[in-house]
């Protein structure tokens, strides 16, 4: 029998995804599960977005060009100048997705083998678009204690080798919620000119920035306008996850065309994901005003209602809508599969991703979760109360902490 590649055997489960068996499982047996394992918002993706789908007008569904449709473009390039980001409409791809664009810019920055450092704990799919590029990533640890703060650049200095090629942030975090400051953006763009690598900012949550604090772009930082790649996404932003539409953005002429020969291969991104995310862009200011309140709201009630726990100890975030708690468990992958398996309180549980698959390191996050925060306060308040319960009685239970 023909062999499997190797590729595919190094490519990882999702850790958002996997334990998706048991949550089925749970819902069979008439147990009520309340997802806070995966960003998937339950705001409503704003009308005017809707709106344009169920109008639209067209006899063919035709490819768009492989940039994207010309309108959506010249429109896009309108959003990120009045937000402070000055490009032009070649400066950008619109991709399926942000995932796209994260694969494109590895494929088109990278030769197979190459090293990206990487902050950990990191969105978990990273992991995935390097081994399909056959690139490798170098974490960089950042620790709960002090909010998962960029670590020192002395650390990012100790990962260098002549392999490395690009540093890889995502601004706000995906999965711990820390916002990078100006501050920090600096000293990471003095490293990337000093080595003269790639920085890839992957900039989903820059709506989502709390406490008075302001997003700064990477492709804000004066010096490495060639070195910097930006990917973003409609999916958090307009809480329209399944239209698939991202963008990728970089003033390198280079990074684009060659990019551009991954994008016509593709033939063309989503044409109705297009329509909405054109649509979207003309979003009221209110819908943002609303949205941004109500997750300020669900982050104080989730970080308060965890940091009450016994033995629970979550940092605040200060963007995006995750954070990561640390519990006083034995096994995160274990407590997880346990908590939806083996467990419920009042008919009810609640599904977490286990941070084990946000760090690359081996041993790291076997005591932490992460929690989006994106159901309304009421769900909130009852999956709180059911991981109370839950680490009362769950047999791994320590007294680390």
């Amino acid at each position: 029998m023909p062999q499997i590649a190797e590729r595919g055997l190094q490519m990882p489960e999702s850790p958002i995804r996997k334990l998706v068996p048991y949550a089925e499982e749970a819902k069979k047996r008439g147990i009520k599960v309340y997802h806070l394992n995966i960003g998937q918002p339950d705001i409503l993706t704003p009308e005017i977005a809707i709106n344009a789908i169920k109008n639209i007008k067209m006899d063919v569904v035709e490819y768009s060009h492989s940039a994207g449709s010309e309108s959506y473009r010249k429109k896009l390039t309108k959003y990120y100048q009045n937000i402070g980001i000055d490009i032009t409409i070649g400066d950008l791809i619109v991709t399926t997705g942000g995932s796209e664009a994260i694969s494109f810019a590895m494929l088109t920055c990278l030769n197979p083998g190459d090293e990206i450092i990487v902050p950990e704990p990191f969105y978990a799919n990273y992991n995935g678009f390097a081994v399909a590029a056959s690139v490798i990533i170098k974490p960089v640890t950042s620790y709960i204690e002090n909010g998962f703060a960029l670590p020192a650049i002395e650390e990012f200095e100790k990962m260098i080798t002549p392999k490395t090629k690009a540093i890889l942030i995502c601004n706000p975090n995906n999965p711990t919620g820390y916002l990078y400051s100006k501050e920090e953006l600096l000293k990471l763009r003095d490293i990337v000119k000093k080595h003269d690598l790639y920085l890839f900012s992957d900039e989903v949550y820059r709506e989502f920035c709390y406490d008075g604090n302001s997003h700064f772009s990477a492709l804000q930082l004066d010096g490495i306008e060639e070195n910097v790649v930006l990917m973003d996404s409609v999916s958090k932003r307009y809480s329209a996850c399944g239209v698939r539409i991202g963008v990728m953005i970089s003033k390198n002429k280079k990074i684009m065309a060659t990019a551009m020969k991954f994008a016509q291969a593709r033939l063309s991104p989503p044409s109705f994901g297009q329509i909405a995310g054109e649509a979207a862009i003309d979003t009221p200011k209110e819908y943002f005003d609303e949205v941004y309140n109500e997750y300020i709201q669900r982050r104080n009630f989730t970080v308060e209602a965890l940091n009450k726990i016994d033995g629970v100890f979550c940092p605040l975030p200060k963007g995006a809508f995750y954070t990561i708690a640390r519990l006083p468990i034995d096994d995160a992958d274990k407590f997880c599969q346990w908590i939806l398996s083996d467990f419920n309180h009042n008919g009810q549980t609640v599904m977490m991703a286990p941070a084990t698959g946000f760090y690359s390191t081996k041993g790291l996050g076997k005591d932490e979760v992460r929690i989006a925060y994106v159901l309304n306060r009421d769900d909130l308040k009852i999956a709180m109360e059911c991981l109370d319960v839950a680490l009362k009685v769950y047999p791994g239970r320590t007294n680390f902490h």
